[in-house]
This record gives C-alpha cells, structure tokens and sequence, in this order.
C-alpha cells in the first residue's frame, strides 16, 4: 500500500468536484511510478517529494488543476516549459479542466521516472539569479493569485521589501488554509488599490 498524507486527502475532499478525479488520477499515477514518493503539503499544495527532495506537485483552482514538476527546466520535453509560460496556468501541463487534458498515462508515468531519475543522480536546478530573503519574493499561491490581477501584479513587484514581507508574513503565519486562501484573496483586492498591510492605522 502507498504511503500517503490525510492532508491530501482532505485537500482532494475540499476541492471542486470537478479537480477531484483529476487530482485523485493524478495522485495515482505518481505512486504507481514512483512507490517510494513521500506526500507532503508545502505552500498550501500537495507535493512528492522523492530521496529528499521535492519531485512534483498538483493543485486545484476554481476552474482548473495544474500539475508540475521541480526540476522541468532539466527535463528533456520542453514543451513543459511553454506550458507553464501562460498566465493562467501555474504548472507544466498548462490549464487542467478534466482527465482529457492530461497526457496520457504511459507519458505521465515517463515523465514521472525522469523526474525521479534527476533525483536519483542529485542534479540541482541552477537559479539564474540568487534571490535575497530580504526581496521577500510571494510564495507560488500568492504569485498565481496576483497574475490573475494584473493591477496588483505589478504594485506588488514595486513594493519595497519591506511591504511585501508584511504581506507574505501576515498570509505565512495563517493556521488554517481556508485562512491563507482568505488572507491571499485580501492581499489581492488591497495591492491593486496600492494599499500596504496595515493601511487601516495610517
């Protein structure tokens, strides 16, 4: 039997009815390539994780999934990568609205196994550009969240750090992922009026 997290479970559970089968084949075909993958939640999505390291993960959306993997940009299809170039998709498949979308299950598992042979051999993903913690950079949940407000996509990339640090901090500290979602929708709507965290008391 697969070893697998109630978290995903629950997060398949609380998702559209329509994302619940995608996710669940999804979830399937992971463990079937790769029967040592680890579930865990990061960032409010189901990931696996693989000898340590993160492999791939799916998340589900109000009108679709979107399903990626860690180290694409090493992997030999590129058209992984100019899926995840549109604005509306967050992962290598682009906008996944039912099980048609997907490739099929032979692609998805050859997939899978070089994800899991990249692990294997430990290669890293090269960043182009370090990136200081104190740029404060949104997480992937707020990133897709302001890609779909360009407004707010683009006063939130001009914020000072320390602006950005308030507003991830405030979304990092929620307990509960229906309060992350709520804080995220939030942030969105007072970004796009150019208002920083704390606007109330100034």
């Amino acid at each position: 039997m697969p070893t697998t997290d109630p978290r995903i479970d629950a997060y398949i559970a609380k998702s559209a009815d329509f994302a619940k089968p995608i996710l669940a084949h999804i979830r399937k075909l992971v463990h079937k390539a790769c029967p040592q993958v680890e579930e865990t939640m990061k960032w409010s999505f189901p990931h696996f994780d693989y000898k340590g390291e993160m492999m791939c993960s799916m998340a589900a959306f109000k009108q679709h999934c979107a399903f990626g993997f860690w180290k694409a940009a090493l992997m030999s299809d590129q058209s992984l990568l100019e899926n995840a170039k549109g604005e509306t998709a967050m992962g290598h498949m682009g906008r996944i609205t039912s099980l048609k979308d997907l490739p099929a299950d032979k692609q998805m598992i050859a997939y899978i196994k070089e994800a899991m042979k990249l692990n294997d051999e430990g290669v890293k993903v090269k960043k182009e550009k370090p990136v200081s913690k104190s740029e404060w950079p949104a997480p992937p949940d707020l990133q897709a969240a302001l890609k779909k407000n360009k407004k707010a996509l683009v006063v939130f990339e001009a914020f000072p750090p320390s602006h950005r640090k308030e507003y991830i901090t405030w979304i990092e500290e929620a307990k509960r992922e229906e309060t992350r979602q709520k804080r995220i929708e939030q942030t969105v709507e007072w970004v796009a009026e150019k208002k920083q965290r704390n606007w109330k008391y100034m």
